[in-house]
């Protein structure tokens, strides 16, 4: 990765809480807590979900820094959701950590010097992984679960399809009650 596409990757890794605090406007809150099938997550746990990965993104980041050629904590994201009650956690909390940790997380990230994106570590499931590595994951995971999110709302609205408001349908009725003066004779 060049130094140009790292900078661009650091920018938009910078910009995701934002991107996720935009597309979740677009998502009614009554439907947050939906799930498309039991093992897809809702929008609710997602965001716990955002919020613990941020948190072990937060300290990741700094072992690659620190501690190069360590190991890194492993955790089961499905096991976390399941035993952690995530449906009686805040989301508006959750969207606080995500949001301050990214930023710290950024803001050392675009400080670092060439070298020490060459550090790795030993991830359990991916093996020997570089800091440059990581932050290529790391830059596309919460627009990953935006694209989640998009896709609850998607079959959200085909199980519960909007209803027309109580003005719309008295508008569309008193317009077939109203003919044009041509039809009444």
């Amino acid at each position: 990765m060049t130094r140009q596409e790292r900078r661009g990757k650091i920018e938009s890794f910078g910009h995701a809480p934002a991107q996720l605090s935009l597309a979740l406007r677009q998502f009614p809150r009554r439907m947050w807590r939906f799930k498309p099938s039991p093992e897809r997550w809702s929008i609710h746990e997602i965001i716990l979900h955002l919020a613990d990965s941020e948190a072990t993104c937060y300290l990741r980041c700094r072992r690659f820094i620190a501690e190069p050629g360590s190991d890194v904590l492993q955790y089961d994201p499905v096991r976390w959701a399941g035993s952690l009650g995530y449906f009686h956690q805040s989301t508006r909390e959750a969207l606080e950590i995500i949001r301050r940790l990214r930023r710290t997380t950024y803001q050392v990230l675009r400080t670092l010097p060439d070298s020490v994106w060459l550090h790795s570590v030993k991830h359990p499931v991916k093996g020997e992984i570089t800091l440059a590595d990581w932050l290529d994951l790391q830059e596309r995971h919460i627009p990953h679960h935006i694209e989640h999110m998009k896709e609850n709302y998607g079959a959200w609205l085909q199980k519960f399809p909007p209803r027309r408001s109580a003005a719309v349908r008295k508008n569309r009725g008193s317009a077939r009650r109203m003919l044009p003066v041509a039809q009444i004779r």
